[in-house]
């Protein structure tokens, strides 16, 4: 037992280490190879001046690679699962995705929400929102040449989380034929490339000197089942239209200005209840300055309505602002 605490207790050959001190790694026969790939993380979480037990950093001490003056007594080892600093059950899945420098643009996805009784598939990210943003996405080949593609739309969440993917699915012929006026299918899809909302949009007239043949769009969730539908109604001077529901009943109105000229401001679009007297909502075009509204024809829409709304009805707000912007292109 002597020689033992004489052995402890002598100098470590080839170290600078004190007498008593162990020393931090076992003898070179258990260590094997070297990985110098491994990059330590550990010893940065903690702050190394004051630690319990640290001594400080040691000399000359043989083996160890630069900078790294290896593990500490009376560092607590983590626990299984630990997953890095941060708040104790935060969803890392669920973190902001930032774009890294000299990368391409990265959009982050809505979480997905719990989804609430009675609720289409698809149609739960709409349940814990009040207001719509609707980019529109500039296609190069139609500002250069005028030729008149299928449009792209990002629909984000007020915190700029992306909730749905839109794509115009319309031929060749109609779109560079009959322009804004053409009919459509615009296809909504979810973060898992699910298609959650069809829109379809007859062709109808687009003068106001024919009461009879109105614009129409019926929006669908999911693809063929009817949730609702946005009626123009005919008026002399302002823009108007009725929301109705599955069965075709009443349940919002919707009201333009006179003007609809967007220069250097937005156009607002009033979401009223049936007798008009109460504003729940509103959409609107906003203005996405000079150049881009004189050389392309790219939109961005706001959307704003009851947190409480029925989520059918939020999708038939969606409706009514693509037929809305459509008829706005046609009208400027």
């Amino acid at each position: 037992m002597d020689k033992q605490n004489a052995q402890m207790n002598a100098p470590h050959p080839g170290t600078n280490l004190p007498a008593g001190y162990p020393p931090p790694y076992p003898p070179a026969a258990f260590q094997g190879e070297i990985n110098h790939s491994f990059s330590p993380r550990v010893g940065d979480y903690y702050s190394k001046a004051g630690h319990p037990g640290y001594l400080g950093p040691q000399a000359a001490y043989p083996g160890t690679q630069a900078g790294y003056s290896g593990p500490q007594p009376g560092y607590s080892v983590p626990p299984p699962g630990y997953s890095g600093a941060g708040p104790v059950g935060f969803p890392v899945q669920h973190q902001p995705v930032y774009n890294q420098p000299g990368g391409p643009a990265v959009v982050p996805w809505m979480p997905a929400p719990p989804v609430p009784p009675n609720c289409p598939p698809g149609l739960e990210y709409l349940s814990q929102i009040d207001q719509i943003l609707i980019h529109q996405q500039i296609e190069i080949l139609e500002v250069i040449t005028s030729f008149e593609t299928n449009n792209k739309y990002e629909i984000k969440n007020s915190l700029g989380q992306r909730i749905y993917f839109a794509t115009e699915d319309t031929d060749c012929c109609t779109r560079n034929c009959l322009g804004a006026s053409r009919p459509f299918t615009l296809r909504i899809l979810d973060n898992m490339g699910q298609e959650v909302i069809t829109l379809e949009r007859p062709l109808r007239c687009v003068s106001c000197c024919c009461p009879c043949c109105l614009q129409e769009i019926e929006i669908q969730a999911p693809p063929g089942v009817p949730v609702g539908y946005v009626i123009q109604n005919w008026h002399p001077c302002l823009p108007k239209f009725t929301v109705q529901n599955e069965r075709r009943e009443d349940v919002l109105k919707i009201t333009g200005p006179c003007l609809v000229c967007s220069c250097c401001a937005d156009i607002d679009f009033e979401i009223k209840s049936l007798d008009e007297e109460n504003v729940v909502g509103k959409i609107s075009k906003q203005w996405t300055g000079l150049v881009r509204e004189a050389f392309t024809d790219a939109d961005n829409f706001g959307i704003q309505f009851p947190l409480d709304l029925d989520v059918k009805m939020k999708a038939v707000m969606l409706g009514a602002c693509f037929l809305i912007g459509h008829i706005l292109k046609d009208d400027m």
